[in-house]
């Protein structure tokens, strides 16, 4: 069974934050909406990218990744490394 994006990842409040806004900047300089939306709905939240952008985030289709670093464990190679 497939998950969405909100049920694999807690995302911090941050980045929650930077996908909400960057997408929200992609909507205003016009880009397609991934969710389906009436006029009437449009009108209701006067037509603002940001609503917009929070919308497809909890519907879990906003098309941005989080790249998070993984901690590495593995001993240094190299001049790092003491004899």
């Amino acid at each position: 069974m497939a998950q969405t994006r909100k049920e694999e990842f807690k995302y911090t409040k941050y980045e929650k934050a930077r996908m909400i806004g960057s997408r929200a900047l992609q909507i205003a300089s016009g880009a397609p909406f991934k969710i389906k939306l009436t006029k009437k709905q449009l009108a209701d939240i006067n037509f603002s990218p940001l609503e917009i952008a929070k919308m497809e985030y909890n519907e879990g289709v906003i098309p941005i990744t989080v790249k998070r670093p993984i901690p590495d464990s593995r001993p240094k190679v190299g001049a790092e490394q003491k004899a």
